[in-house]
């Protein structure tokens, strides 16, 4: 049997899988989820940005994941996705520049914001259009 990171103290008693359910090995499905994170993360801002993608070029790992972003500035950036958030790495597509030190984001919101007014502008103005239809739903 393989050691693992987590402490079962820490694991939720209602969890409900079996000792021989799919979820026992873990192992394999780490790879997929920083994917998967990272095709989430373009998803929620796709619409705020002009182009957003997961890099197919830079390598996927268990514990990081590159995506291209392009602002409405048509500003280029890759961005770094681990476990302590997002970062720029280079201002290219496809790309890493290990001497660039930008901090890390806890969110893409964020990062965008930091990056991009028309994002902050763009984000705002559909917050602000879905709201109003809100209040519209909720008055008929």
């Amino acid at each position: 049997r393989m050691e693992t990171d987590y402490n079962p103290m820490e694991m939720p008693n209602n969890m409900g899988f079996e000792e021989d359910s799919d979820y026992r090995d873990f192992e394999g499905t780490d790879v997929k989820d920083m994917r998967l994170e990272a095709e989430a993360v373009v998803n929620d801002v796709l619409f705020a940005v002009s182009n957003m993608f997961v890099s197919k070029t830079l390598p996927c790992a268990e514990d990081v994941a590159y995506i291209n972003v392009e602002t409405r500035e048509r500003n280029k950036y890759c961005l770094e996705l681990t476990e302590a958030g997002l970062r720029v790495v280079a201002y290219a597509f496809d790309q890493t520049d290990d001497s660039l030190q930008t901090p890390y984001h806890e969110t893409v919101y964020s990062l965008l914001d930091s990056l991009s007014p028309a994002y902050r502008e763009f984000f705002g103005n559909a917050l602000l259009q879905r709201l109003e239809a809100l209040k519209k739903d909720s008055q008929s």
